[in-house]
């Protein structure tokens, strides 16, 4: 276990921002169901796959992060902003809420929250095939075996979070517990593409999101509904309108007044007043309206 902090670095915030909001906002395998001060990370560094911990803790208007592994700085750095959404312009984010009444109303129930992301496209595309056609908390433990198994695991503030295995361990797996037979394939797929500098985030999005997420279906087991998921919310885009996901829809339908589930063109004509934030709005509604 390693438990060594390398370095500290901080991440000036822009905005309103709590970061208990997104570190409780459950997404992927994040399932905390209490905050103590501290977000804990453990991921494969981007283009290296080095294993990193990071502490990530809010003092004003900056994140403070505690930085674990052999990794770069500042490289690290600019991986945590992107998965706590703390990479943009949160004064125009707040402006675009305030320009819809209902948006707004959203908005203010939880004024510092933010998407919460996947740690890179390599990751969400391994959450993918892991909890494909089976419950999301089966899924998160299957994640952390596999993690604690043949990742790294950091002790992160008194608290033990492991690392995904990087490409080149997933590779030298032949089965794992738990795991169907036909998945193992699916995720060797997965690391070679990521080996291959397929799955940066630099290359995903020189594309237009529908290219990067034709492209991803390429890979065995990605279909449009998890090609959109990596694209949307491992790249850090916050301004792609998906129309994969039936939830969102549905808070769309309920807070204006549809009397049906919008179509894709109605809901484009919504979603239209959100730009350039169209993702983090969709992500609001679904995540706060439940608490108006």
């Amino acid at each position: 276990m390693t438990t060594r902090p390398i370095h500290r670095t901080t991440l000036a915030l822009t905005g309103p921002y709590d970061l208990r909001e997104v570190a409780l906002m459950g997404f992927g395998h994040r399932d905390e169901s209490a905050f103590d001060g501290v977000m804990r990370l453990a991921f494969c560094q981007d283009g290296t796959f080095d294993h990193v911990g990071v502490e990530v803790r809010q003092q004003g208007a900056s994140l403070e992060l505690t930085i674990h592994g052999d990794a770069a700085p500042d490289a690290v750095a600019r991986q945590v902003a992107r998965v706590v959404s703390a990479d943009h312009d949160g004064l125009a984010w707040e402006a675009v809420c305030d320009a819809d009444p209902v948006l707004a109303r959203v908005h203010a129930v939880a004024p510092g929250f933010r998407p919460s992301n996947f740690y890179s496209p390599y990751e969400a595309a391994v959450w993918s095939v892991i909890s494909a056609r089976r419950a999301r908390p089966q899924g998160i433990a299957l994640r952390r075996r596999l993690s604690e198994a043949h990742g790294t695991v950091f002790d992160l503030a008194g608290r033990r979070e492991a690392a995904l295995p990087a490409p080149t361990q997933l590779l030298a797996l032949d089965d794992f517990p738990g795991l169907p037979a036909d998945r193992m394939p699916r995720l060797h797929a997965i690391a070679e593409a990521a080996l291959a500098g397929k799955l940066d985030v630099e290359r995903l999005t020189a594309m237009t999101p529908d290219e990067a997420m034709i492209d991803l279906q390429q890979l065995p087991g990605i279909g449009p509904f998890y090609s959109a998921l990596i694209v949307i919310r491992a790249c850090g885009l916050t301004d792609v309108l998906s129309t994969e996901e039936n939830h969102t829809r549905s808070a769309v339908q309920e807070l204006y007044g549809f009397d049906h589930a919008p179509t894709n063109a109605e809901l484009a004509a919504v979603a239209d007043r959100w730009r350039p934030f169209r993702t983090w709005a969709l992500v609001t509604l679904r995540a706060l309206s439940p608490r108006l």
